[in-house]
């Protein structure tokens, strides 16, 4: 048990506070404006945590505060203060860890392939009469973008990006992913299974740190940006310029990005495998 005193764990939720703070601000502004941005708010309309909750600092397992008495809910009281309830934590949430586990597991511990190109969100909008994004242009007439998606073949591993597939770009897809396949078919080159530590590690919560939970939001914030700037979207008065993957310039700009995603994934990853495995005490 790692006991933490009064000034130190106060001091890194302030940090915490401030740190996420400086993300939830402009989304809760426009929330209150009736604005909506299709890469800044993502995050917290895709992604079901709560931006209180994302602000709420956690420890994580094993970790007792002095003076932290009625810490809240999922932690008990102890003799100097608060720790998480891993047991009770555990005991309900066995299964969901077990099953979170094995994905990061399987994941980690395939070759991160690098060929898909973005091609999912073109694949969203192929031949479609509406778009999710109605409020902004795409950058390319619809037949353009369909002759593109033909011409290049989508290469989608995720099922999460695919269950958003117009009927008609399913069957150009080269798999066809379900939710009773997605261990089999996860790999770390791919950006929404990079995105997706953000929900692991929020389900995971209080059980993990917040600063971890902050680190993969991080790291799903920069890789939506680049998700959308390789869309056929057109968001460039946003701030968003394009990656032009429809050109062998754009897919080598795209396949770089995808590279240091998947490097700055790796450690993420490994950290949230590493707390499960601690609040099992199992290697999985």
């Amino acid at each position: 048990m790692e006991i933490l005193g009064p000034e130190e764990w106060r001091g890194r939720a302030e940090a915490h506070r401030r740190r996420v703070g400086a993300w939830l601000a402009p989304h809760l502004e426009r929330r209150r404006r009736g604005e909506k941005h299709p890469v800044e708010d993502f995050l917290f309309t895709y992604y079901s945590y709560r931006p209180n909750r994302l602000q709420q600092w956690h420890p994580g397992a094993h970790v007792e505060l002095v003076g932290a008495r009625e810490y809240g809910r999922d932690y008990v009281d102890t003799e100097r203060g608060a720790t998480v309830d891993v047991d009770g934590l555990v005991e309900r949430r066995r299964a969901s860890i077990e099953w979170t586990a094995a994905l990061l597991s399987r994941t980690a511990s395939r070759p991160a392939q690098f060929g898909c190109f973005g091609m999912h969100e073109w694949a969203m909008v192929y031949r479609a009469p509406e778009v999710r994004h109605e409020a902004w242009p795409m950058r390319l007439p619809a037949d353009a973008i369909a002759g593109i998606v033909e011409e290049r073949g989508v290469r989608c591993s995720h099922y999460d990006a695919f269950r958003f597939f117009t009927g008609p770009a399913r069957p150009l897809n080269v798999l066809q992913p379900a939710r009773e396949t997605q261990h089999e078919l996860e790999q770390p080159g791919c950006l929404h299974a990079n995105m997706d530590l953000y929900k692991w590690a929020y389900k995971l919560s209080p059980l993990v740190p917040s600063e971890l939970v902050a680190d993969c939001f991080a790291l799903a914030r920069d890789i939506r940006a680049v998700d959308m700037r390789a869309s056929p979207y057109d968001l460039e008065r946003l701030g968003y310029p394009p990656i032009r993957i429809e050109t062998a310039e754009g897919r080598a700009e795209y396949a770089a990005l995808q590279r240091d995603f998947s490097r700055r994934a790796e450690p993420l990853r490994r950290r949230l495998l590493a707390s499960c495995e601690a609040v099992l005490g199992v290697s999985v």
